[in-house]
């Protein structure tokens, strides 16, 4: 089986959080923070800025941890044990832009479009939201549904 270390980062002002569209590659027209794989020597934090600053155009200055989120999932077919780790961004240099993979949206924190976002995010999103820790398990099958769950909130 395959793993993957990625990173997903929300910025968020006041009652307001950022999510941004995938326009290209997995998950093209859904909605979600930003991220992506860690690369190889790479911290987990040094990969979370460089992905913000990739998806959309800012760098994170002032960021919190809030916990982890684990799939065994099939991508392009195959089997994959992926772990991403959640960030909340609260301040940022820059201008917040579109990039070829992302194009980013302000909504309100109560009225978040789960249904145009991957179908585990309305179980652990709102944790986070709430300014608690997640350790997430999601097992999905490869039609894309979830046949196992676990959610531990701190």
């Amino acid at each position: 089986m395959k793993k993957m270390i990625t990173t997903l980062s929300f910025l968020r002002k006041d009652d307001k959080i950022l999510l941004a569209r995938k326009i290209k590659g997995f998950g093209t027209g859904k909605l979600n923070g930003v991220g992506g794989k860690v690369e190889p020597g790479e911290s987990i934090i040094d990969g979370m800025i460089r992905e913000t600053e990739e998806e959309i155009r800012v760098t994170p200055v002032d960021y919190q941890y809030y916990g982890k989120v684990e799939f065994d999932e099939f991508i392009k077919g195959e089997s994959v044990k992926l772990t991403f780790h959640v960030f909340v961004v609260t301040s940022w240099t820059g201008e917040i832009g579109k990039s070829e993979e992302m194009e980013p949206y302000w909504f309100d924190v109560d009225d978040i479009p789960y249904d145009e976002m991957f179908e585990d995010d309305i179980y652990w999103l709102p944790i986070v939201l709430k300014g608690k820790k997640v350790d997430a398990y999601f097992r999905f099958d490869e039609n894309w549904n979830i046949v196992e769950k676990k959610i531990e909130e701190s």
